[in-house]
């Protein structure tokens, strides 16, 4: 059960980021870290930052909405309304009063704030996330050969993180065991 949730397997990410360093250091030069840290900083700064503007945004966006909408109620409460309807037949109902009913509540406009800060997170680090791995590809890409030993260096990580799940989707048995076993 806990290995069901992303947040509960620690050891896979540690492990996995135990694996990525180790590759950091023997694959890479000094200067192909140092890219990739200025990359990884890029990207982290870009999505906090779209972030924090999102979220800005979402709640002015919020208040925007929260005057028009003391507006539109602060007018149909001036305007005059009908008490009662009569009908063809001459009988007088009455009309009850919804303006309490109406009125802008400290509920609404909480939950309205947190819809639209939520909505503004989302898409501020959506945008900041595309922008920051734009930033961080263009950081990288700047000089051909390092790019090159960066691409390689990823590749053999992703090939020895596959064998390790292999491995450990075989229960740690060698090819020519389980030919043994079915055999």
């Amino acid at each position: 059960m806990p290995d069901s949730l992303a947040a509960f397997r620690g050891t896979t990410r540690q492990e996995l980021a135990y694996l990525g360093r180790e590759h950091l250091k023997h694959n890479l030069q000094q200067s192909d870290r140092d890219t990739l840290n200025s990359a990884a900083s890029k990207l982290a700064t870009h999505t906090a930052v779209g972030s924090v503007v999102g979220i800005g945004l979402g709640i002015w966006l919020g208040l925007r909405v929260r005057r028009m909408r003391m507006n539109i109620f602060n007018t149909f409460k001036v305007m005059e309304r009908p008490t009662h309807v009569q009908f063809a037949s001459g009988r007088l109902e009455p009309v009850p009063d919804l303006s309490p009913l109406l009125r802008p509540t400290i509920l609404s406009d909480m939950v309205m704030f947190t819809l639209f800060a939520a909505g503004g997170l989302f898409m501020g680090g959506e945008t900041g996330l595309i922008t920051g791995v734009y930033s961080a590809r263009r950081t990288i890409g700047k000089d051909p050969e390092s790019k090159e030993r960066i691409q390689r260096a990823f590749e053999k990580l992703r090939a020895e993180m596959l064998r390790r799940q292999a491995d450990a989707l075989d229960g740690g048995q060698s090819v020519s065991e389980k030919a043994a076993e079915i055999f």
